[in-house]
């Protein structure tokens, strides 16, 4: 823009018209090729000096400027009185006999003010009468039923998922056809006393103050685009009514499913390495596959590298008291604990097999939704790699 050319009397009185009369100074500049301080200072001269801002430009036509500004001005309080008047007559009667249903009394007004084609924005209209804009699109958008219809949804899916928080309760109504903001949900939970369980304290089940060897971590730079890439092992305890047993789990690091599980009342290396053989037998990967652990003596034994070995899998460790390494194991940890362990009594060891095998077969595999994969449960996740392995593997890899 050229700041220092020599403009006309008229020009720059044209310039001060057109902002008065409320077009956005960027647009004005941008047409008459001149800077917005210019405008403004312009504009600054005409309220200082009048007639005398512009030295030969006649007192009418400043005049004119300020009358054209005026009216404007003028032109809007009136449709803001009249609309008020209006409204508040509407307001005056539902208040004596509806009580609080004058504000619906408000949203119809307003309706029947957009319908009509007034020149008043809707939302003006809203700041003027205090109401609600949500209030007033829902009431727009939805019947009344409706927020009975989506308290129902809420309080079934908190029923049948009692670990839930609002987001996964969002994306299981959303996964049912409703369309439902989270932050609704969150309200709808909270008046309902629809609380998440927490999780417990966390107790380590590591023994890594061993002689064996320790592979370095293989998992750190890997990335991982579909299944049989990566594997993660550990083992976490479980309380019987009168006794520990100790569960060893094999997860699929890229949709997060659960491939081999074992129970058993010791800790001693056969309990990972039965989990490990489950594992191998139903997915029969290809070598190359990397397998992360952490330092445990389990995962260190003879006869738990033997078998990664004969099955051609690389081995990779976790640093030494460093759970980070492995934090989707620990993740699925708290969702076993907090989902099943807690919410049962077992009474021995083989009820609690049989019923933490069910969890993980078809529950977790099957229908819980997990936020690393875009809210979809693992198996649901591993079917669209087939049809969709870009998006898919975009979204394992963000979450690893």
């Amino acid at each position: 823009m050229q700041s220092r050319r020599k403009f006309t009397k008229e020009f720059k009185l044209d310039a001060v018209q057109r902002l008065r009369a409320g077009e956005p100074a960027g647009l004005v500049a941008r047409s008459l090729e001149v800077s917005r301080q210019e405008l403004y200072r312009w504009s600054r001269d005409v309220d200082k000096f009048g007639e005398r801002a512009f030295p030969g430009v006649g007192q009418k036509r400043v005049l004119e400027t300020r009358i054209a500004e005026l009216e404007r001005k003028i032109g809007q309080q009136v449709l803001e009185i009249d609309f008020l008047k209006r409204a508040f007559q509407h307001v005056e009667q539902q208040r004596q006999t509806a009580g609080r249903q004058w504000r619906r009394t408000v949203y119809q007004q307003v309706e029947r003010e957009v319908k009509a084609g007034t020149q008043l924005a809707i939302r003006r209209m809203w700041t003027l009468t205090g109401v609600s804009r949500a209030g007033f699109y829902r009431r727009a958008v939805g019947s009344r039923s409706a927020p009975v219809e989506l308290r129902d949804q809420v309080q079934r899916v908190a029923l049948a998922w009692p670990t839930y928080g609002s987001r996964r309760i969002t994306a299981e109504l959303r996964r049912g056809g409703l369309s439902v903001n989270r932050k609704r949900v969150q309200r709808l939970m909270r008046e309902d006393n629809l609380l998440c369980l927490r999780k417990r304290k966390f107790v380590a089940t590591t023994d890594s103050a061993h002689g064996l060897r320790v592979y370095p971590n293989l998992a750190a730079a890997l990335v991982v685009s579909g299944v049989n890439q990566l594997w993660r092992a550990d083992i976490t305890y479980v309380r019987l009514q009168e006794e520990f047993v100790y569960l060893a789990v094999v997860l699929d690091a890229f949709s997060r499913r659960a491939i081999g599980w074992a129970l058993e009342a010791t800790l001693e290396a056969r309990l990972a390495v039965t989990a490990l053989e489950m594992a191998l037998e139903r997915r029969r990967p290809a070598p190359g596959l990397v397998h992360h652990s952490d330092q445990g003596v389990q995962y260190a034994s003879h006869d738990y590298v033997a078998l990664l070995e004969v099955h051609q899998v690389r081995i990779s460790m976790s640093r030494r008291g460093n759970p980070w390494d492995n934090a989707t194991c620990e993740s699925f940890r708290k969702t076993l604990k907090c989902e099943e362990v807690y919410r049962s009594e077992y009474r021995n060891l083989a009820e609690a097999r049989a019923r933490i095998g069910e969890f993980l077969q078809e529950i977790y595999n099957q229908k819980r939704l997990h936020s690393s994969l875009g809210y979809c449960p693992p198996a649901e996740f591993e079917r669209l790699q087939s049809s969709r392995p870009m998006l898919v593997a975009a979204v394992a890899q963000e979450a690893t």
